[in-house]
């Protein structure tokens, strides 16, 4: 009989051909904040490489939510291109998800034409920005505007819409008391702290109707001790499944405090510095060559890393319909995720390294019966695309000619090291 892995599954009013999804990995093929070839052709891909659905990342309610100039944020000069992705997917024969968010700290005056806002005001030393907390009435209009975003994905076609409310994003910087210091009903207590959370999705409900998908990705912690912990975050989920949404993602870390933590690994310091603009980013990169790995430290690569904890939250709400995502590179992987109870699963650095890789397990699956093995990705998560997207588009380092001596370098160890922990051949 054919795997799990390959049969239909039904998202709220979506059905997926099958139970695999690509994430919401930032691409940065959007310069000047609109669709380019490149997006279309990533996307494309992917959906012919036999995925669900897949996913665009990021776009921004509006603009003072955008964190990089290669991101979308909503507006209708750039609907007609948007819909021609998503037409091109839906030839493919997956479902098309776009990622909603506001990045609310994480960004610069340049980058979205305003003095950033938060929760709270203070200074986010990751940008690094002096950041203002927003007022009552700006809350209610971002709310408003995740409203808006949500008809106008559907104007582009897109099936599913997925709220980002981790990582140390708006929603996110409301829940966490790391960043909410306000003083108001939208801080102090965790019930207060979700308030801005609530409304967006209440929002977001009743703008998604009956014919749009809504996912919710949210922190199983935050990855430090001053952050969300694992039972607060529960609370969280909890209060999410209330609205009725169709599945949350679980993941975990915070961008400005604890980057790898959602990716796991090394964050490549040396290809994240090589690509940046010299003039630009002059102080980044002597911070970064100063006290990198102070400032992105390392968190140890193994496969499946969230699973642990992602079953805890399976077990504290059973109904919920939970999306796994981190540390997949294998089919014995998907298989270990499905049996463990959960119904779909995101990947990125697999789809990245080969867009066709659900394909290519499908086609193996014969012959993996046969032979006792499973399907695996070649991918060795050097993290290179990482460190690379924050300045070009999101590439794997196979794709790249005339790669630097020291990066090859880099990006060899990174393998090395996390082939030995994962026992890869």
């Amino acid at each position: 009989m054919s795997s799990e892995l390959f049969t239909p599954f039904k998202l709220g009013p979506v059905t997926l051909r099958n139970r695999t999804i690509r994430s919401a990995a930032f691409e940065n093929m959007c310069p000047g904040n609109k669709p380019s070839q490149m997006l279309f052709d990533y996307h494309t891909s992917v959906a012919r490489g036999g995925v669900g659905m897949t996913t665009v990342a990021y776009c921004a309610v509006d603009k003072s939510g955008v964190s990089f100039d290669g991101q979308l944020y909503v507006r209708d000069e750039i609907k007609d291109d948007l819909r021609k992705l998503t037409d091109a997917i839906h030839k493919e024969g997956a479902k098309a998800s776009i990622q909603l968010g506001h990045c609310g700290n994480m960004t610069h005056f340049y980058t979205c034409g305003q003095l950033p806002v938060g929760a709270s005001t203070g200074f986010n030393m990751y940008s690094p920005t002096p950041v203002r907390g927003l007022k009552k009435l700006e809350i209610k209009g971002i709310v408003h505007n995740f409203g808006k975003a949500v008809d106008f994905c559907r104007e582009c076609g897109f099936d599913c819409v997925e709220i980002h409310a981790g990582h140390g994003y708006l929603i996110s910087q409301f829940i966490s008391p790391y960043t909410n210091h306000r003083r108001d009903e939208y801080g102090g207590s965790l019930q207060n702290r979700m308030r801005f959370m609530n409304e967006v999705l209440d929002e977001v409900m009743l703008h998604a109707g009956s014919d749009m998908a809504v996912v919710v990705k949210t922190n199983m912690y935050d990855g430090f001790k001053s952050g969300m912990q694992v039972d607060d975050c529960i609370t969280v989920a909890k209060e999410i499944q209330k609205h009725g949404v169709h599945g949350m993602v679980l993941t975990a870390g915070f961008v400005s405090k604890a980057p790898m933590v959602v990716l796991g690994g090394a964050m490549p310091l040396k290809t994240l510095a090589h690509y940046m603009n010299p003039w630009k980013f002059w102080w980044l990169k002597m911070g970064l060559a100063i006290a990198g790995r102070l400032l992105i430290p390392t968190v140890p690569y193994k496969e499946t890393y969230f699973l642990e904890t992602a079953k805890r939250f399976r077990r504290e709400i059973p109904d919920a319909n939970f999306i796994y995502v981190g540390g997949i590179q294998s089919r014995e992987n998907c298989e270990t995720v499905l049996q463990e109870g959960f119904p779909l699963i995101q990947m990125a650095h697999v789809l990245i390294q080969d867009p066709a890789f659900v394909n290519h397990m499908r086609e193996a699956e014969e012959r993996d019966r046969k032979e006792g093995m499973a399907y695996r990705s070649q991918c060795k998560r050097s993290n290179y695309c990482v460190g690379r997207m924050y300045t070009l588009e999101m590439r794997c380092h196979e794709c790249v000619e005339n790669m630097p001596k020291s990066l090859q370098k880099e990006i060899d160890k990174a393998e090395a090291d996390n082939a030995k922990r994962n026992c890869w051949n």
